[in-house]
């Protein structure tokens, strides 16, 4: 019985040029090449908003929690410390997981393991709402990252499985467009449950997401990983894998490009709270302002990049227009944080946060698109690395933006920069794009 939703392969030939010349005898063939029948765009619009869930679901997990911790500190009697590793256990956890389920999936195909993931979170989110302990709770937001990690991993290798090239790289975009609005609207969809229920509403509520997404996964959702590109091998194929994938120069230097590119917007969230707020003066409903106008911005680059720029200049020139944009940023805001032009006030800051975040979205996009190109034999396991990069980065670079107290923005503004010049160097010293042959050329509108 055929399942609804979408085929595995024909998505991935139809968004690959066409290279073969036209001929008489061929023309029978060309009602083929046919514009996508309404019934195909609903599929691709359908298939869509569930990868965009699916990457939208971690930022839910993270974000709507947040307003919460300070009821979760009184209500299980604990310190703000062991609060706080109920978030630090869900990132490790989102982190790991993904190195176990990228294999796994380029092993049994893209379905199975993430329904087992799902199914997995929506028990250890219930679970969650009815901890009776900050123990308890902290091990099962471990698992809940471990499980929600499967929809990170797999969304990315069934973008691979269905798209190529500057296809891949557009629907990246897309997903950014719907992924970038979990972070501005999870915290305050967590506010408003809190009005209404105490902490342990926040986990009922991520329980029925989870559920209605794992629902609509397993009706819409195809498999994407035919039989015959699915690796046999166990725990010693994994690993030669990943040695592959680390041993390609290339694929290396775009995954850390993004990842040390995704570290600076981690410095971001962890730190723009208290540099706006503490040391600027600005009140809640003005940082909320910002935080919403800066991800509006790399959200609309992002579209920018997915719509207008990609198909006419290659992706490796826009990638590193945007790498540049964020070192300048953070050039600006360190010089500026450091007072070498007096007491400039919020504005001009401001103003770099905008840049910076506004210019992650010509280069995330790219740097994911970039290195899954080239490993379409293993795009589970690529895009584990990828995932677990990103999220170990991130880890490491939130916590040394208040590493000098609480009377500067200097160490937010170094982290961003040092971790903007390593992205940089990355894509230069291992991608070195101009010693390559692109297949993205320039060419005019």
């Amino acid at each position: 019985m055929q399942q609804p939703g979408l085929t595995a392969a024909a998505p991935d030939r139809a968004h690959r040029p066409d290279t073969s010349s036209p001929s008489p005898s061929s023309s029978a063939a060309a009602p083929q090449v046919t514009a996508p029948t309404t019934a195909q765009r609903r599929a691709s619009l359908l298939v869509t908003f569930v990868l965009g869930g699916l990457t939208a679901l971690p930022a839910l997990s993270m974000d709507m929690y947040l307003p919460a911790l300070p009821e979760v500190t009184d209500a299980l009697h604990s310190s703000a410390a062991t609060a706080q590793l109920t978030l630090t256990a869900c990132l490790m956890g989102m982190a790991l997981g993904q190195l176990v389920v990228g294999p796994m999936s380029d092993k049994w195909g893209r379905r199975r393991p993430l329904l087992i993931g799902m199914v997995i979170y929506v028990i250890a989110t219930a679970i969650c709402a009815f901890a009776p302990t900050a123990g308890t709770l902290i091990g099962f937001r471990l698992l809940q990252g471990l499980a929600g990690s499967a929809g990170i991993v797999i969304a990315r290798a069934v973008v691979r499985d269905l798209y190529d090239g500057i296809a891949m790289a557009r629907f990246f975009s897309t997903l950014m467009l719907i992924s970038g609005v979990a972070p501005i609207a999870a915290p305050v969809i967590g506010g408003q449950i809190l009005r209404f229920t105490d902490w342990r509403g926040v986990f009922v509520v991520l329980t029925v997401i989870g559920a209605l997404l794992t629902l609509v996964v397993w009706r819409f959702l195809r498999e994407t990983l035919p039989p015959e590109r699915r690796h046999d091998g166990g725990l010693g194929e994994t690993l030669r894998t990943v040695r592959g994938l680390l041993a390609d120069r290339v694929f290396t230097g775009y995954m850390l490009a993004g990842s040390f590119a995704f570290a600076a917007l981690f410095a971001y969230v962890s730190g723009s709270s208290f540099v706006v707020q503490e040391i600027y003066g600005a009140s809640p409903q003005t940082f909320s302002l910002l935080f919403g106008i800066n991800s509006i911005g790399l959200i609309g680059m992002g579209q920018v990049n997915g719509r207008i720029l990609v198909g006419r200049v290659s992706m490796d020139k826009v990638l590193g227009v945007g790498l540049t944009m964020i070192a300048l940023a953070a050039t600006a805001l360190l010089a500026l944080s450091a007072g070498l032009f007096g007491d400039v006030g919020l504005v001009p800051i401001a103003a770099c946060l905008f840049v910076l975040m506004s210019s992650m979205g010509l280069a995330m996009p790219n740097t994911n698109a970039q290195a899954l190109m080239r490993t379409p034999h293993a795009a589970g396991s690529a895009s584990a690395l990828l995932g677990t990069s990103t999220f170990l980065l991130g880890a490491v670079a939130s916590p040394l933006v208040g590493i000098a107290g609480e009377t500067t923005a200097v160490p937010m503004a170094v982290v961003q920069l040092v971790c903007a010049l390593a992205a940089m160097g990355c894509f230069v010293g291992l991608c070195r794009p101009w010693q390559r042959r692109t297949k993205q050329s320039v060419t005019v509108a």
